[in-house]
């Protein structure tokens, strides 16, 4: 056999211990992932499922789940509504303004999938929008004439509405934690 021969076959050969050798990157999988065969699916077929919510943001539908809230009444209502624990955490009424964003829901007005049975919510910021926290503060919002409620889906719709007189805006102290899954030009 040529020397030619034996250099590329010791190269190939070495090129394959050193590649079965080296140090593998740590998976990203969790632990019980690691597993051989279908334990891991198993884990993963047991692991909760949080429903998501229907809102708009930017005049888009957007997706977002309701984790904790700082008020018993509306944990109880969320729960009910989603088929899925909502955590009562008073603290997170102590939250300070710098930290919250606004969620507008509906008391009367459009029928809809909201958590008073009208439209659904309108959240004023989103991921990669300035000062964005999942954090919000519940503004209730209430038509004047229900005659002449449309559906509201941007928080430009809802400051036009309020200057116009058509809604009247009333602030809570009633904090929700609301992480988005889905938001304009981007998801989980």
């Amino acid at each position: 056999m040529s020397k030619r021969f034996w250099v590329v076959s010791t190269l190939i050969l070495s090129i394959g211990l050193l590649t079965a050798c080296a140090p593998q990157p740590a998976s990203s999988e969790p632990a019980e992932m690691a597993g051989e065969g279908m334990e891991g699916m198993e884990s993963m077929a047991e692991a909760p499922v949080v429903p998501a919510g229907l809102a708009y943001a930017d005049g888009q539908e957007i997706r977002f789940i309701h984790t904790e809230v700082s008020d018993p009444d509306v944990a109880a209502l969320l729960s009910d509504m989603m088929s899925s624990p909502v955590i009562y955490v008073p603290a997170l009424g102590s939250a300070p303004d710098n930290m919250l964003n606004n969620v507008y829901v509906f008391k009367n007005g459009v029928a809809g999938m909201g958590p008073l049975g009208f439209q659904p919510d309108v959240f004023d910021s989103h991921p990669g929008t300035d000062g964005y926290s999942p954090l919000r503060r519940i503004i209730f919002i209430a038509w004047a004439d229900e005659t002449n409620a449309r559906e509201l889906k941007s928080l430009a719709e809802v400051n036009d509405a309020a200057a116009k007189g058509e809604i009247t805006l009333e602030e809570s102290s009633i904090v929700v934690n609301m992480p988005f899954i889905t938001w304009p030009n981007g998801q989980r």
